[in-house]
């Protein structure tokens, strides 16, 4: 693998951001593309919302807010103060300031034609980002989640406004007929040394994007070695809802369970140190520290995962 080896990312939520931050701090630098899930993206308030993008290119800005991992460091929230106070609208959506600036731009570039992926690659070139950050889709894809208490629920409506405690019983993932591989998705693929699945939700993060026609089978016939991290330590996850979504699917609450998720598609597989050995016919694994508490802790993992794929696919 050469030494500024070219590295395609399957990414999205706060996990995948920490991988791509360690990615981005590696020195020599590797040429990075992240394909980040837009089944979250939606509209409100007129404006287009893309969480995992944003939250990716704030991490890679430097601009995150750390304690929260997304939205933007010490963001004030006059705009849906105002909305709340004094015209009372339920502003059961977080959006700073800062934050809602970007929402705009894109919102006003998209009204003009742009697709999402070369905005995407505008922003990203004025905040001084040097990765290419590509939308899965231009199409709008939305993941829609069935659940037991409330029937069919938008992503955001199940994530955020209910703060993903219905039961989950059905996740839908919408690959419409306008729905495809963009060209910028399909080079990056078929040109990387290296693919990656990041430590993100199997079933929110990045089940979106495997959705994409063509997509899954493309990654399927590259013959460059595609590798995932688990999402999954000791028995539950570091944030969010995975731990919780596999439960109620009746799936065992494992690094093996996501491991045999990505059957078909990846030949090697890092699990973490906490979890007990499990082995899989034809997949490659080793156990390393993949609990990314600061910027040391994401670099070496980083580091580690690429010094464990060279030793087996030079």
């Amino acid at each position: 693998m050469a030494l500024r080896q070219k590295i395609a990312v399957l990414i999205g939520g706060v996990g995948g951001a920490k991988l791509a931050l360690g990615l981005a701090n590696l020195q020599p630098n590797p040429h990075l593309t992240f394909i980040v899930n837009t089944g979250d993206d939606f509209w409100h308030l007129g404006l287009k919302i893309c969480p995992d993008i944003d939250t990716l290119v704030y991490t890679l800005a430097g601009t995150v807010d750390p304690q929260l991992g997304w939205g933007v460091a010490d963001d004030t929230t006059h705009v849906l103060d105002s909305l709340r106070q004094r015209y009372a609208i339920d502003t059961w959506f977080k959006l700073g300031d800062q934050d809602l600036a970007l929402h705009l731009l894109r919102t006003n570039a998209m009204r003009g034609q742009v697709s999402l992926t070369d905005f995407t690659s505008m922003i990203a070139r004025r905040l001084g980002i040097a990765a290419t950050i590509l939308p899965m889709c231009d199409a709008e894809m939305p993941t829609s989640i069935h659940t037991r208490e409330h029937g069919e629920l938008s992503f955001q409506d199940y994530f955020v406004r209910q703060r993903w405690q219905p039961v989950v019983e059905k996740i839908a993932y919408d690959s419409g007929q306008a729905a495809g591989l963009s060209a910028q998705v399909r080079e990056a693929l078929t040109c990387a040394d290296l693919v990656m699945i990041a430590p993100s939700n199997p079933w929110l993060s990045i089940a979106p994007i495997l959705a994409v026609p063509g997509l899954r089978e493309l990654l399927m016939a590259l013959p460059a070695p595609k590798v995932a991290i688990t999402p999954v330590i000791g028995g539950d996850a570091v944030k969010g809802p995975t731990a919780k979504i596999m439960r109620e699917l009746d799936l065992e609450v494992s690094a093996r369970t996501v491991a045999g998720y990505y059957g078909g598609i990846i030949d090697g597989f890092v699990d973490d140190l906490r979890n007990p050995h499990f082995s899989v016919a034809g997949l490659r694994t080793t156990r390393l520290d993949t609990l990314m508490t600061d910027l040391e802790r994401k670099v070496a993992l980083a580091r580690d995962t690429l010094d464990w794929v060279r030793g087996w696919s030079s």
